[in-house]
């Protein structure tokens, strides 16, 4: 490609789809500069470094998420928003395993509180209000709800599931059931 067009907002949706590609950890400036044919040192006008890069694919991924969970959970409520929620994050996970671990990234506070993240959470806890939650069980939820989610994409993702024949999606649909049924019963303090 030519050096005319390389912007930030370019530099970070080709990272983005090369980290779906090859790993986020392994999208290096260096390479974006061979995708664009440049030199490493011009990109350094869009951007500081290969950890604000990989910043970049993480914000890029959760707007792109929160867009989608959105659009799931228009018109929804209880375990139906649940669900959409839910499969909304496995296929964004599954589609996009780069951008995906690049959310996986901490970000320094300032960052998250501008981030999508901070919507991605509201729409959590507008799920969670629907079983009747507020805080601090609301947060204890949320926590929850995020180690469960990525926690099976995770294992999915590395085949941690190859060991029996069960299919994957009907262990997902169970755990999505057993989620309900905790959040819907949860315990009292």
């Amino acid at each position: 490609m030519a050096r005319a067009g390389v912007t930030a907002e370019r530099l970070t949706l080709v990272a983005a789809d090369l980290a779906d590609e090859v790993g986020v950890e392994n999208v290096t400036v260096a390479a974006l500069a061979r995708h664009f044919g440049v030199k490493d040192a011009s990109l350094y006008f869009h951007i500081r470094n290969a950890r604000d890069l990989r910043v970049r694919i993480a914000l890029l991924a959760l707007a792109e998420l929160v867009d989608r969970v959105a659009a799931a959970l228009a018109g929804r409520a209880g375990k139906d928003a649940l669900v959409a929620f839910a499969n909304a994050y496995r296929d964004y996970a599954r589609q996009h395993p780069g951008r995906y671990a690049a959310m996986q990234i901490d970000l320094d506070p300032e960052t998250a509180a501008a981030s999508a993240g901070v919507r991605h959470a509201e729409m959590t806890r507008a799920i969670l209000r629907g079983y009747r939650l507020s805080e601090p069980d609301q947060t204890d939820a949320v926590r929850m709800m995020h180690s469960t989610f990525h926690g099976f994409v995770s294992l999915e993702k590395t085949g941690g599931f190859r060991h029996t024949p069960r299919p994957t999606d009907d262990s997902w649909s169970r755990t999505l059931d057993a989620l309900d049924a905790v959040l819907t019963n949860w315990p009292p303090r």
